[in-house]
């Protein structure tokens, strides 16, 4: 089994945010406006390509792993509040000149991007938040950290790409993403590294290591985000798949009334992983959002 993305690699590089860490960067390319790309928990940029494939016709599109995520640094403090990946989105689009730029941001990249346009209203011409994790109460999915509990079981480790590849494909959710989100998922979430069992072999383990992932998680009701709605300078398109379990409508209601300038939308036949399961349904909707904003 092919584990390249062949030709379709983004340009990677690297920024420092203002408290020292290195954060990865990624240029899709794409011709028209800029947007920025920022993924959910777990994951990494390289997981969007897809819809920045989608998305290449309308918009150049770029991308950051956020903190303790793919390629980029952990904090060593371990403080893994939210309000840091507004740091990491604010150095990246200053570092990569991006001057007044579309922003995408899904679950936790959501809260990411909106988080970042608090801190520096008006910083993006318009936002398209995917399931944004910001509740007006206490996340009901996240009580009791068992998400957490979930990170910290997940396994790290797999033998070659081929056989992470294989593992996922079999089991939920991952059994239903696109092909290719889940071949990018392998390609730039994982590192090599010497075996485990201290031969000469080698094996691939997961960059976000599970520990930082939980912390992330055990994270997610502690931002601020939705006191702050109000202060967004930008129109906010807030959208969630149909078939999801993770939020629904009401609390992008609640978040739609604070927001000076938003749009609900549901998306049919797709759940919480939309947009790597259906990238190119997302991208037209992305499209159709901020088409009436250009």
């Amino acid at each position: 089994m092919d584990t390249t993305i062949d030709q379709r690699e983004p340009i990677h590089g690297h920024c420092t945010t203002p408290d020292g860490l290195e954060i990865a960067t990624y240029d899709f390319g794409g011709e028209g406006p800029d947007l920025l790309l920022v993924h959910a928990t777990g994951f990494c940029a390289g997981v969007l390509a897809p819809m920045a494939r989608h998305l290449a016709g309308s918009y150049h599109c770029w991308g950051i792993d956020l903190r303790a995520h793919g390629r980029s640094d952990s904090p060593a403090n371990r403080d893994f509040a939210w309000s840091g990946f507004a740091t990491d989105v604010l150095a990246a689009m200053d570092h990569l000149g991006l001057d007044h730029p579309y922003g995408f941001g899904h679950s936790c990249g959501g809260a990411s991007v909106l988080l970042a346009e608090e801190r520096r209203p008006g910083a993006f011409r318009a936002l398209y938040c995917y399931e944004p994790i910001v509740f007006a109460g206490p996340p009901p999915e996240l009580e009791g950290n068992g998400m957490s509990d979930a990170a910290r079981r997940r396994r790290e480790t797999f033998p070659s790409p081929t056989d992470a590849f294989l593992n996922f494909s079999s089991k939920p959710p991952f059994d239903d993403l696109d092909p290719d989100a889940l071949q990018a998922y392998v390609d730039y979430g994982f590192e090599t590294v010497p075996a485990e069992d201290g031969g000469d072999g080698e094996t691939i383990r997961l960059l976000c290591r599970r520990e930082d992932e939980a912390e992330v998680y055990a994270n997610a009701g502690s931002h601020h985000a939705f006191s702050h709605l109000g202060e967004i300078g930008c129109h906010v398109w807030l959208s969630r798949g149909e078939r999801t379990g993770a939020t629904d409508s009401s609390f992008l209601r609640a978040n739609a009334e604070r927001i000076p300038a938003s749009t609900v939308e549901v998306l049919p036949g797709i759940g919480h992983f939309g947009p790597l399961q259906r990238p190119d349904q997302v991208a037209e909707s992305i499209i159709g959002a901020f088409g009436q904003r250009r």
